[in-house]
């Protein structure tokens, strides 16, 4: 190069352009570019026999790819569900989108691919007992349907629909609204569904009723005075006191009462002086006059012992001794020492509780059962231990029109004067006992127009019945038709029974029934597609989505 070019170029270039050579760097020329290619080489290389070794080496494809009958089979062929929503289905465990529930496992779910095929033909019985599919439906919206398997834009399984599920949904065999359920060992035990046998046994009705303590009104008796008089003394003067049949309850002064004794003194003499006399009129005139003036004194209830007394001695007493008519108790005084007493007054009154009454309120629907000496038993607040038994000794003729109830009156004995009046008790009243296919109670699910109870058919099978009850009582009822002797009900966790059927039967319902579905799938749902001849299925590596 001339001196004049070489004026022409930098210093620091011409420097660079000298150091060049020597630096090595991989972009410079020289020995920097011998390691480069062959690497790169070698990567391609690798890449190429990966793809080649994938699909025509097996056990190479088998291991990055295993297919149902592996080892991995078994958590392929796994699948969810919710609990309460049961047609959330999926491959991997979480919970659920709609309620947040944890999702179960599915038991005997089938694996991959060896799902039952829809057939066009017209809905048979396959044979050896296998599940028939009719179509699928998409989880998330039940009038999304298909005839093949697919997924929805969430990437979730289409739901089948089996032979099965739609039968009943309004028909003659099962009640409208309702379907079979096909509920999973592990979702029995989940859901904690239990069932009872139906047996043939004899049930009564039960009736209880709370009841009120009154004194037994043939054995109340009220102490009256039937003469003019004055009370002179009080041997029961407070009430409340037991007082015993003849006992003394008080003297009374009456002059009536004193001139009467002496009458009858004086024809008692006159009998006498009569005895000698030849005229038979005479002597039965004078005995006449004796038998009226004793009749006199038992009628203003003087006692037989103070007449006897009176002919004994034959002393005019100032005072006449009244005694207690019954034993009992004073539940009535009126009177006090000194008053004086008119003919038709109280004085006092005496109650035999030895045997009392019960007054109990019956509703209209428990009263037109209910019979005159009827058995029934009685408990007591006070006396926990304690139960007594009588009977139904009258009903009423006439409502309460208040309380709309009918008044029953029992009769029992009161051993230790346990019922005191005005005590509240219950009444218990077996009515009588009807024989017939029994079941709990718990097992019928009451719908305000029909009863349903869920039959268990075996292998996880329930179906729903329609109904009708008898007599229920004691957690029992009687089943008059829909269940026969020797069958299962489910008595636990019906309720969750309940609201599956009706889902199935109203999502059967809106997909049209057993009639396959007559739109094709929507585009947001493609269906699953056929993978190229000559290749495996690969759509778990995404050739589904």
């Amino acid at each position: 190069m001339s001196d004049e070019k070489k004026e022409g170029i930098p210093q620091d270039t011409e420097a660079k352009a000298a150091a060049g050579p020597k630096s090595g760097a991989p972009g410079s020329g020289g020995g920097g570019k011998s390691w480069f290619f062959p690497v790169l080489s070698a990567i391609l290389g690798l890449l190429l026999a990966g793809v080649v070794a994938f699909y025509n080496v097996p056990a190479f494809h088998v291991l990055l790819h295993p297919h149902a009958g592996g080892d991995n089979a078994a958590k392929a062929a796994e699948q969810y569900t919710c609990g309460m929503h049961p047609f959330i289905i999926t491959d991997k465990p979480g919970n659920c989108p709609i309620c947040g529930m944890a999702l179960t496992k599915i038991e005997n779910a089938p694996a991959p691919g060896a799902a039952a095929v829809v057939s066009s033909a017209p809905a048979s019985k396959p044979s050896g007992g296998a599940r028939k599919i009719l179509f699928y439906r998409n989880p998330m919206n039940p009038n999304v349907t298909s005839k093949t398997p697919a997924k929805d834009e969430m990437g979730m399984d289409f739901v089948p629909v089996y032979e099965d599920e739609t039968k009943g949904s309004g028909g003659s065999d099962l009640p409208e609204g309702y379907a079979t359920v096909q509920v999973g060992a592990e979702r029995i035990r989940l859901a904690g569904i239990r069932s009872a046998p139906a047996v043939r046994e004899t049930i009564s009705r039960p009736i209880r009723a709370a009841g009120v303590v009154v004194p037994d009104e043939r054995r109340v008796r009220r102490v009256q005075a039937k003469i003019d008089g004055w009370v002179e003394k009080l041997h029961s003067n407070f009430t409340g006191q037991l007082v015993t049949k003849g006992q003394p309850l008080l003297e009374i002064y009456s002059p009536e009462l004193v001139a009467t004794q002496r009458e009858y003194l004086l024809a008692r003499a006159g009998v006498d002086r009569m005895k000698e006399s030849p005229y038979e009129d005479a002597r039965q005139m004078s005995s006449g006059l004796v038998h009226a003036a004793r009749t006199r004194l038992t009628l203003f209830d003087v006692p037989e012992s103070f007449i006897e007394e009176l002919e004994r001695t034959g002393k005019v007493k100032r005072t006449v001794t009244l005694n207690a008519p019954v034993s009992g108790y004073v539940t009535g005084k009126e009177v006090f020492e000194g008053t004086r007493v008119s003919p038709g007054m109280d004085l006092l009154t005496v109650t035999d509780l030895s045997r009392v009454w019960i007054e109990a309120d019956l509703y209209e629907y428990e009263a037109q059962s209910v019979r005159v000496g009827q058995t029934a038993t009685l408990e007591t607040v006070a006396d926990p231990g304690a139960k007594l038994k009588g009977r139904v000794s009258f009903i009423y003729p006439t409502f309460s029109p208040e309380t709309r109830t009918l008044k029953v009156r029992f009769e029992f004995p009161n051993p230790g004067l346990r019922l005191k009046p005005q005590m509240y008790v219950n009444v218990a009243l077996d009515l009588h006992g009807v024989t017939g296919v029994v079941i709990p109670d718990s097992a019928l699910i009451e719908t305000g127009v029909r009863r349903i109870v869920f039959v268990d058919a075996g292998d996880g099978s329930f179906e729903p019945r329609e109904v009708k009850v008898g007599v229920r009582g004691d957690g029992k009822a009687l089943i008059l038709s829909g269940v026969k002797a020797g069958e299962n009900v489910a008595v636990r966790a019906n309720f969750l029974l309940d609201s599956e059927s009706k889902l199935r039967a109203a999502l059967t319902k809106m997909t049209g029934g057993a009639s396959a579905p007559s739109q094709p799938p929507s585009p947001q749902q493609p269906q699953s597609p056929t993978p190229p001849q000559g290749q495996g299925d690969h759509t778990g590596h995404g050739g589904g989505r």
